[in-house]
């Protein structure tokens, strides 16, 4: 039996989600963190194919964009090919040059991809016992209902958030998404940002929208 629409891949290997929200079972905010909101934060999305990079950025860069608060995608200045690495002079020329205050960098943390065979349906048969055609009747469609073979995929997300006032930058926020099953990888970004701009709004790093 098929599961509803479960996760993310926004990284095309970076999305993640749940018929309808992720859930993010692991945060922690730095009780040391006493900056306030943050102004301009650079999107980063480290690592899955470009394509996935790029649209899981845009849709985070949507979602903490607000009067005020400036949020960019990292692709924007540093276009990655798939499976390329940032190197680290650049990233940080970058921080200086765009003075970005935050930096809010996801990774995928798991990921699996199998095909599974799920085998036709069995009920037990006992309550039709009575009469031959009852028992027929009852147990014949689902006796040779055939099993079949699904692709499962399934991911787990990390996402940190950093202040830039240190050289080396300081962990304020972070949160872990459930393992689960991938549904569709738009959904799955859509949901998993709206989990963390939540986040991140309940916990006062950023604003909340519409005030």
């Amino acid at each position: 039996m098929k599961k509803p629409v479960l996760l993310f891949c926004a990284m095309a290997g970076l999305a993640v989600w749940c018929a309808g929200s992720i859930r993010l079972p692991v945060t922690w905010k730095n009780p040391d963190y006493s900056g306030g909101t943050f102004k301009k934060i650079l999107v980063l999305a480290l690592n899955g194919k470009a394509q996935g990079r790029a649209d899981f950025e845009d849709e985070l860069v949507a979602a903490l964009t607000r009067p005020g608060e400036e949020a960019r995608p990292s692709y924007e200045y540093l276009p990655r090919p798939d499976a390329t690495p940032i190197d680290m002079n650049d990233l940080k020329a970058l921080v200086q040059w765009k003075q970005f205050d935050a930096i809010l960098v996801a990774r995928l943390t798991k990921s699996t991809d199998k095909t599974v065979y799920v085998p036709g349906q069995v009920y037990t048969p006992f309550p039709y016992y009575g009469t031959f055609y009852g028992y027929y009747g009852a147990l014949a469609p689902v006796i040779y209902t055939p099993g079949y073979l699904k692709n499962e995929k399934k991911a787990q997300v990390e996402v940190n958030l950093y202040s830039t006032a240190k050289p080396e930058g300081t962990l304020v926020w972070t949160g872990i998404t459930d393992t689960v099953e991938i549904g569709s990888v738009n959904r799955a970004i859509k949901d998993l940002v709206k989990s963390v701009t939540d986040e991140l709004e309940k916990q006062r790093i950023i604003e909340p929208k519409g005030r």
